[in-house]
């Protein structure tokens, strides 16, 4: 989630692993489309290749599209956000994670998005550290893009983007209410942490800073003592590698990935 450029090798790593990097962003026309994403999840199988999100957007119409343009579209935009390809690293992981963590879902796909989507990226450090009950102010979001952007992106769009990034927060659970956006409290899962430490650990984060990564934060409320709760449970779980004892932390989420070797 750094949004320094990043090393060409480093850079290459990421984007191999599923990371989007650069200017672009489907938060110009899109939200993080939960809902759809569920209803695909649901309809294809987690061992599908990538052909098959295609048939059940396109073909089988599995989101209730009106019209086969807005389908097309739709696919689009969610393989923008999730890659919808089991070769990608990111998306095996999140397709791992999706039915095993089933109250982390919001946060799952926020945080496979903020991997692929510089503008939601950008009103990170606007959303999570507002205090619970506080109040997303549209000035502050809108200012934040403006700085992530420069002058790529005219009023209009960026005024679009705010509510697109703003919608996607409060899909994810941060956010509450229509026209005034409150931060909501939200509970670490272990899938969602697992996720955030994965994503960390790729961009290169130390193993004994990743409960404090801008992506940790991302996976939930109550900082190190909860988000180390949830660690715990996904090592439990083996979704990760996770210890904690004599004054020593050993986490090692690399196996997260259902291709990697355990």
């Amino acid at each position: 989630m750094q949004k320094e450029p990043q090393p060409a090798c480093r850079a290459a790593d990421l984007e191999r692993a599923g990371f989007r990097l650069g200017a672009r962003g489907t938060h110009t026309s899109r939200t993080i489309m939960l809902r759809d994403l569920e209803d695909l999840f649901a309809f294809v199988p987690a061992a599908a290749g990538p052909t098959a999100y295609a048939d059940a957007v396109i073909g089988e119409n599995v989101l209730g599209k009106q019209t086969a343009v807005t389908r097309r579209i739709s696919y689009q935009r969610l393989r923008e956000l999730y890659g919808l390809d089991p070769r990608i690293p990111l998306f095996r992981v999140l397709r791992h994670l999706w039915d095993i963590d089933r109250p982390g879902r919001p946060r799952l796909a926020l945080l496979a998005a903020l991997a692929r989507d510089p503008l939601l990226t950008a009103t990170v450090p606007v959303v999570v550290p507002l205090e619970v009950g506080g109040e997303l102010m549209r000035s502050t979001l809108l200012r934040n893009l403006r700085n992530a952007v420069d002058d790529r992106l005219n009023d209009a769009v960026l005024d679009k983007v705010a509510r697109n990034t703003a919608s996607s927060w409060t899909q994810a659970g941060f956010l509450q209410g229509r026209v005034r956006k409150l931060r909501c409290r939200v509970a670490p899962t272990p899938g969602a942490v697992a996720l955030a430490l994965w994503l960390a650990r790729l961009e290169g984060c130390a193993v004994a800073r990743l409960l404090e990564s801008p992506w940790a934060r991302v996976a939930g409320d109550g900082g190190s003592p909860a988000l180390l709760a949830q660690a715990l449970r996904a090592g439990q779980l083996g979704l990760i590698r996770a210890r904690s004892g004599a004054g020593v932390l050993s986490l090692d989420p690399s196996i997260l990935d259902p291709a990697v070797g355990r």
